[in-house]
């Protein structure tokens, strides 16, 4: 299934898209199946509510963090690290309105770097244009993580456009190095589902989790509604989603 079809039938299924079809079908059958309809209107309200409320936000991901746990590298050894895209900051501004790395790519390279550095293994960095962009996700990658963080990057996996194409495309790629056994770096919320694909694919992954959904304290603030926490939810119905 192509990219495309693929998250425009995501965006029916996720928050907010997902509610607000949700309330207006209670609004179309208000005066016609009052009751029905009050009870989608309720739900909706209701669902919409709980999703933009860091505290469930934020504790429906805890559930997928909690799945993997902090690298150790003293206790675990691999091969190379593998890290995965996670989007593009289109046509910045600031770097001559060329693409580069967003902000959950950044997390992980960073990461990344500072694990080449403590184990000396060589990168592979993945992911491609999914979106069409000029450059793709893995070589705005490659480029940050030589020029920024001074890493030098073996390998480059450039037409992926999901975490399956991620993991299969990076297989094939290292199977002629002779590579197996890997270190995975993402996001802990995202390391469940593509540690499992990149399992199936073929590797002995050693999760490389980063990026954990901390908070300095709760409070008030953490049950009324922000915007932000809806990112959150989103996230996790697509992970539920992926992984089921």
């Amino acid at each position: 299934m192509s990219w495309f079809i693929t998250n425009l039938i995501a965006a029916f299924l996720l928050p907010p898209l997902s509610l607000l079809l949700l309330l207006a079908l209670g609004i179309m059958l208000l005066y016609r199946r009052h009751m029905l309809a009050k009870t989608l209107i309720l739900a909706a309200f209701c669902l919409l509510w709980i999703a933009s409320t860091p505290y469930f936000a934020e504790g429906a991901l805890h559930l997928l963090e909690a799945q993997t746990t902090p690298l150790d590298i003293n206790r675990q050894d691999a091969d190379a690290i593998v890290i995965l895209g996670g989007g593009t900051y289109f046509h910045a501004p600031e770097y001559a309105g060329q693409d580069t790395i967003g902000d959950a790519t950044l997390l992980r390279l960073r990461y990344g770097a500072k694990l080449q550095r403590e184990t000396g293994k060589p990168i592979l960095v993945t992911g491609g244009k999914p979106l069409g962009n000029g450059i793709s996700e893995a070589q705005q990658m490659r480029i940050a993580l030589e020029q920024d963080f001074r890493v030098p990057v073996r390998w480059t996996e450039d037409e992926s456009d999901s975490t399956f194409d991620n993991a299969y495309n990076s297989f094939r790629i290292l199977q002629q190095a002779g590579i197996h056994k890997i270190y995975l770096v993402t996001h802990a919320w995202h390391m469940p589902r593509s540690a499992g694909i990149f399992r199936r694919a073929g590797f002995k992954v050693v999760e490389a989790p980063t990026a954990y959904t901390t908070r300095y304290r709760t409070d008030l603030f953490s049950f009324l509604p922000q915007a932000v926490s809806l990112d959150g939810s989103r996230i996790f119905v697509h992970e539920v989603i992926g992984l089921l």
